[in-house]
């Protein structure tokens, strides 16, 4: 049904996100004509991303809780169990692991690489590719920074880069290369080796020495620019950036809705302004809160730190709404490849309703909502078809893979573009 605004996503989103198929089957050469087989859908090709900071102890197999070791960034209190994570692995097929400087290496030379790379395996092994965030970022950087020299301060950078894309090769191949460049100079909420550096070189230089290091370490890594600033300061980067000769893979845009959400019109504008570039678009950080609205004369979202923000069944009538109307919008636009939310429980960053899944565990109207959506009416359940007399079966179905199975074999196959497909299998 159209949103409120008028615009009806969904004639775009079968436009641009599914595929008509005739899968031929055949056997030993020759057509397998008249059987019945069972198509079913395994994998979206979009991306529906998650955070996965939580689920770190749950991945190296710590049960104990209250180690006195820091938790990471953006962990929430219903997080880590086996029950929280069945919930993420049901709906999500991509997953953020936190790269966070001071958490990752607080000790210089000590960094905590095992126990990321266990945990990204630990996705790789369930089928979902991981992204690293972020490699170079003035906020959550490494103390130890400002004891260097700015000229050292840049090797270490460039050196952090280099260690761990190549550690993680393979396992970790997506990176967000930069995060909030637009800032990253200007930035005044407390001193900080990154903005010194960038101050003094300036952001394009900046973007160019971590984009380069980041290039060379992995060769065949995705490499996103990213950003909270949707305003024409990130264009001016951007084009100054590409102007450079820099190779950007992706752009990253943020969408932290605390402040209310965002609506289809402004949300497709933006997509707009920064999909003329011809890149792929990814919705990086993603939050719809359940709870009050976060006053708008805030400037600085991490600004506004209270006691409780609870979630209300209102609220969570309301974030089910706009959490549907906004993926809808997303996947209505072509030149978005990717969405990350940013937390699937409540009380992450900074205490904010902004999850799937209460602070206890059970999930709210918003994540039943989104599932019957990516696991629902996008998404091609085990459905049984009777061959033609050329072993023909035709079906529509969303990007992705998928496998077609009888006589008690199955062979996979992928709908990679939109518009007719045409797919033959030997089994």
């Amino acid at each position: 049904m159209p949103s409120r605004s008028g615009f009806d996503p969904d004639p775009l989103i079968r436009k641009h996100r599914t595929a008509g198929a005739t899968l031929t089957v055949t056997a030993d050469g020759a057509p397998l004509a008249g059987r019945e087989v069972v198509v079913a859908q395994r994998r979206h090709k979009f991306l529906f991303g998650c955070i996965g900071f939580d689920f770190i102890p749950l991945a190296n197999g710590d049960t104990s809780a209250g180690t006195g070791e820091r938790r990471s960034l953006g962990e929430s209190p219903a997080a880590g169990s086996q029950e929280v994570a069945d919930l993420w692995f049901d709906l999500f097929n991509f997953a953020t692991l936190p790269f966070y400087w001071g958490q990752f290496e607080p000790v210089r030379g000590r960094p905590q690489t095992e126990r990321l790379l266990t945990t990204a395996r630990w996705f790789a092994d369930r089928g979902v590719p991981v992204k690293g965030h972020p490699l170079a970022w003035h906020t959550e950087t490494a103390g130890w920074l400002m004891d260097l020299s700015n000229a050292e301060i840049a090797k270490a950078q460039v050196d952090r880069i280099r260690r761990d894309m190549t550690d993680f090769a393979g396992v970790i191949d997506m990176w967000d290369v930069i995060n909030e460049v637009v800032i990253m100079p200007i930035f005044d909420k407390y001193d900080n080796g990154i903005t010194r550096i960038c101050r003094e070189i300036g952001r394009i230089p900046m973007v160019r020495m971590v984009f380069d290091a980041a290039r060379e370490a992995n060769p065949h890594a995705t490499l996103l620019l990213n950003d909270f600033d949707m305003s024409a300061a990130y264009e001016c980067l951007i084009e100054g950036v590409l102007e450079a000769g820099i190779k950007i893979d992706v752009l990253g845009l943020q969408s932290h809705m605390h402040q209310g959400y965002w609506g289809e019109e402004k949300t497709l504008a933006t997509i707009d302004r920064f999909a003329r570039y011809g890149l792929p678009i990814h919705f990086t950080e993603t939050t719809i809160v359940s709870g009050h609205i976060m006053p708008e004369e805030i400037v600085d979202l991490n600004d506004y730190q209270i006691p409780e923000w609870p979630s209300t069944p209102e609220g969570e009538a309301r974030q089910a709404d706009e959490v549907v109307r906004h993926y809808k919008t997303l996947l209505s636009h072509p030149a978005v490849e990717a969405t990350t939310y940013w937390g699937l429980s409540d009380g992450g960053w900074l205490g904010a309703p902004g999850g799937f899944v209460r602070a206890d565990g059970t999930p709210k109207p918003s994540y039943d909502a989104l599932r019957s959506l990516v696991k629902g009416e996008w998404w091609l359940p085990p459905t049984t078809m009777v061959t033609d007399d050329d072993g023909r079966v035709r079906f529509d179905g969303f990007l992705g893979e998928y496998e077609v199975t009888a006589g008690g074999r199955t062979v996979t196959f992928a709908l990679d573009e939109p518009g007719d497909a045409e797919v033959e299998v030997s089994l």
